[in-house]
């Protein structure tokens, strides 16, 4: 289990949402009030971010093992970078899996930016040779950790490949679908939350084919929209429901939430 941020909207200093909320990412590293699992996410972290004006710069990702609030850069990188989308991620990782760079989130792939909560239950044991089967030659070398979640984006990303008529949240969902199916037929849990950003949308989704999905919420400002693992700060936050996905645009950043065509 991990915790998760994302924002779309207004430019503004990544200090305003990794540090100075009272239930801050970092706050949330080691004093998380909704973890279904661990106590800490101690095991790294990571954040990305698309330039406020220069939009087919490639995005920026920072990633470090440290536990969050033992990164001594961080205070000053948020306090001088401005961004108008961001996902970040602390983790938590899988008993077993390494604390190293190519585990931390987000991942990247051209102009997407990835990040998961959850887990596929024994990943290694179960999906992780079927779900490699499904990837095409391309997403699959960029395939560079361990983890069941680099492996969900890479299989989001082959689709996008195989049809570039596909829009991000078909992708999104289309991939979940194959994932249910497989986990279904070996009687695995897969659960989760996933944001995606491309700079100019966010698209997210909540789902869990046997329980009580992690916790996802979303929050309706004027300047922009935050989409959270746990509120920030108080505020009229918004519980998603499970098996439900969301997109939300740059240009009117009016969140649309639907359930899915096949129910997670």
């Amino acid at each position: 289990m991990c915790r998760l941020l994302a924002y779309l909207g207004a430019p503004l200093p990544l200090e305003n949402l990794i540090l100075k909320p009272e239930h801050s990412l970092v706050a949330q590293g080691y004093q998380p009030k909704e973890l279904q699992i661990a106590l800490l996410n101690a095991d790294g972290f990571g954040m990305g971010w698309h330039h406020p004006d220069d939009r087919t710069a490639e995005p920026y990702v920072y990633r470090n093992v440290l536990p969050i609030w033992n990164d001594a850069n961080l205070p000053h990188l948020c306090r001088y970078i401005q961004a108008r989308s961001l996902v970040a991620n602390i983790r938590s990782a899988t008993p077993g899996l390494p604390l190293d760079f190519s585990n931390c989130q987000p991942f990247r792939h051209g102009q997407l930016l990835f990040v998961h909560n959850g887990w596929i239950d024994k990943f290694r044991q179960t999906l992780y040779r079927p779900m490699r089967d499904l990837i095409g030659d391309v997403a699959y070398q960029n395939i560079y950790g361990l983890t069941d979640s680099e492996h969900i984006f890479a299989l989001i990303t082959h689709l996008l490949e195989l049809d570039p008529q596909l829009e991000l949240l078909g992708a999104l969902e289309q991939a979940l679908d194959m994932i249910q199916s497989l986990a279904n037929k070996h009687d695995v849990r897969v659960s989760g939350v996933i944001v995606i950003s491309d700079g100019e949308k966010l698209v997210a989704a909540r789902f869990d084919n046997q329980a009580q999905a992690p916790s996802f919420y979303l929050l309706r400002q004027s300047e922009g929209v935050i989409l959270a693992s746990e509120p920030l700060f108080d505020g009229d936050w918004e519980s998603i429901a499970q098996a439900h996905s969301l997109t939300v645009t740059a240009t009117d950043l009016q969140p649309h939430i639907h359930r899915f065509n096949r129910a997670f």
